[in-house]
């Protein structure tokens, strides 16, 4: 059985909108498509179309598969066509699109890196934490932090989103170690001001659900500006993992409540298919992959 064969078969069916047509498209016979649909449902054990004397229609199983196949599929083309893609020079303009945070502490130093080892391309490296039209605003790829929505794109995943709870080791000292969630009433927290407005990050505890306090001594709308005053032992931080590692990593901050953190989110690069045969994206792309893939 040739799954990905069958795959291909079934996407066919669905985006040419009948067997026949599928045959026609794929120079086979129609029996040979009911064929390749049937060898799919008895993998699988689930009927993937409702078929009728005048019509073929996806069951529900069948459109989330459909879904799945059209993924793998364009995953395997992009593999395919990277020996032909390394050929070519990687050159001109990328425009590229990212989170402020992430972008900021990952992505443009990434950038530079990507720059260094390919002097014929230039890069637009736009930070925000709104979601850019990629079309309409003419960006080649974007880092996009959350669930992505189903707009066409090749969504490539990278590590994912972590949180970290940290302090320095003076205030730790001073006011002692939180050791669950409930304890965060009694320290100074550092709060972004967004979060007074909507809350995105719930801690975990026991079971129970926690907000970070929302009274805080001190507020600010950005995360550097929380930084610089947790370093200087003002309080509690929550931030992204990201934005800490560097003082985690010396020693200046120290991570507690590791247990309690919110859910990571994912991560990806996404880009649109018709593009992906642009040397200077492909390159850049598979940059980004291999320094932010998971190990």
């Amino acid at each position: 059985m040739d799954k990905l064969r069958n795959m291909e078969v079934m996407v066919a069916v669905v985006e040419a909108g009948s067997f026949a047509a599928a045959a026609r498209q794929q120079d086979i016979s129609a029996v040979m498509v009911g064929k390749h649909i049937r060898q799919l449902e008895e993998h699988l054990g689930a009927r993937l179309f409702q078929r009728s004397t005048r019509q073929n229609s996806l069951t529900e199983v069948g459109a989330a598969f459909y879904e799945d196949c059209r993924r793998v599929l364009e995953q395997v083309r992009w593999a395919e066509s990277a020996v032909e893609r390394n050929r070519a020079v990687p050159q001109g303009l990328l425009r590229v699109s990212a989170p402020f945070t992430l972008g900021n502490q990952v992505i443009a130093p990434l950038v530079a890196d990507f720059l260094l080892a390919h002097p014929q391309v230039r890069v637009e490296l736009q930070l925000t934490d709104s979601v850019v039209d990629m079309a309409g605003e003419g960006f080649d790829a974007a880092v996009r932090i959350g669930a992505i929505a189903d707009e066409g794109l090749v969504a490539r995943p990278l590590k994912p989103y972590r949180m970290v709870i940290a302090a320095t080791p003076g205030y730790l000292a001073r006011h002692g170690r939180p050791e669950r969630a409930a304890d965060l009433a009694q320290h100074q927290c550092l709060s972004h001001s967004v979060w007074q407005r909507r809350v995105e990050w719930t801690l975990f505890d026991g079971g129970k659900a926690f907000q970070w306090p929302e009274l805080a001594r001190f507020t600010c709308n950005q995360g550097d500006g929380l930084r610089q005053a947790a370093l200087r032992g003002l309080g509690l931080i929550m931030q992204p993992e990201v934005l800490l590692a560097e003082e985690i990593r010396e020693g200046r901050l120290v991570p507690v409540l590791t247990r309690c953190v919110p859910a990571a989110r994912p991560v990806h690069i996404v880009y649109a298919p018709d593009r992906r045969q642009l040397p200077k994206l492909a390159r850049f792309v598979e940059f980004v992959v291999r320094a932010m893939g998971e190990p």
